[in-house]
C-alpha cells in the first residue's frame, strides 16, 4: 500500500536540547508545548534489511531509531484524543539523516530535504492492542535497541521523556489539513536524560542513543569537540524492539551503508 504522508516529529525534546547545548544555544520555551515536525519523503521508502545507499560517506551519515505511527483518515483540527483514536498500526523506523548537509539546508530557512535520503521501516506493523500494556497513553513503554556494527549502541526506554505522545502529534500534523488512511507520523530520534546533563553509553553503565549525533553532542559539551564518527560505507544498523519476553515485536531493521554505484 502507499503511504500518502510521512511526517517526522521530535517528540523527545532531550535530544533537541543536547543539540541547541552543543553549540551553546539556548533552547526555545516554545519547544515543550509545540512539536518540531517535517515532511519526509513518502515515495522512495526502502525495505527493512536494505542498503543504505549513498553518493559519499562524507555527508555524516547517521541513523536514527525511531517509532512511527499509521493512521486512518485523520480530521482536520481533531483533537489529541480524537486524533489517538484514529491510530491504526505502529512500526519501528530509521530515519537517516545526513548532518553534514543539515546546516547549509536549514540556514536557507526552508526545511530539510537533500539531508534526508529514504526512510525504512520494521518488517511489521502491529495493532495498539497487540502491545498490550506497552500501548498506554498513545506511548510505547518498551525499550529501542540499536546494534551498530555488532555493538549494543542503545536501548532507552520509548515511553520515558517522550514530551509530546503520539497524539499530540498526530494532531499536530492534521492542525491545517486532513491526513489520509496510511499516513505515517514519527515520533523523531528516541531519547532519554538519564538523570544528568550529558547522557550516559552503554559502556559506562547507562542505556545509550538511538543516533550517532547524540552521541557527538555529549561528546562536545563533556570535551570540546566530538571523538565519536558518523556512519561510513560498511558500517550497518540493527534496529528492533524487544518485549518482556525478549520476542522481537516489530522483527528488525539490519542495513548496511554501500556506495551509489
Amino acid at each position: 500500500p502507499r503511504a500518502y504522508q510521512w511526517a517526522d516529529g521530535s517528540a523527545y525534546v532531550n535530544h533537541v536540547e543536547l543539540v541547541r547545548k552543543a553549540r551553546n544555544a539556548e533552547m526555545p520555551e516554545s519547544f515543550w508545548t509545540d512539536p518540531l515536525m517535517y515532511q519526509g519523503g513518502s515515495d522512495d521508502f526502502i525495505g527493512p534489511e536494505d542498503d543504505i545507499i549513498l553518493p559519499s560517506d562524507d555527508w555524516g551519515i547517521d541513523f536514527e531509531g525511531e517509532v512511527a505511527v499509521v493512521t486512518d483518515d485523520v480530521p482536520m483540527a481533531c483533537t489529541p484524543e480524537q486524533a489517538a483514536e484514529r491510530i491504526r498500526l505502529i512500526m519501528l523506523v530509521n530515519d537517516v539523516s545526513l548532518r553534514g548537509l543539515i546546516p547549509g539546508e536549514l540556514a536557507k530557512g526552508f526545511g530539510f530535504f537533500q539531508s534526508k535520503p529514504a526512510s525504512s521501516f520494521s518488517p511489521v506493523a502491529v495493532t495498539p492492542d497487540e502491545l498490550g500494556d506497552a500501548w498506554k497513553d498513545s506511548k510505547v513503554h518498551l525499550p529501542l535497541r540499536s546494534t551498530y556494527n555488532g555493538e549494543l549502541f542503545g536501548k532507552p526506554e520509548a515511553g520515558q521523556d517522550m514530551t509530546f505522545d503520539f497524539g499530540q502529534l498526530v494532531a499536530h500534523a492534521a492542525k491545517s489539513r486532513n491526513l489520509g488512511a496510511g499516513a505515517i507520523i514519527g515520533s523523531g530520534t528516541v531519547s532519554n536524560k538519564q538523570g544528568t546533563d550529558h547522557g550516559s553509553a552503554i559502556a559506562e553503565g547507562g542505556v545509550g542513543y538511538s543516533c550517532i549525533a547524540e552521541v557527538r553532542m555529549i561528546e562536545t559539551i563533556r570535551d570540546g569537540k566530538p571523538s565519536t564518527p558518523f556512519m561510513q560505507f560498511g558500517d550497518r544498523i540493527r534496529i528492533e524492539m524487544l518485549d518482556k519476553e525478549g520476542n522481537s515485536v516489530f522483527g528488525a531493521i539490519d542495513q548496511q551503508v554501500k556506495p551509489l554505484s
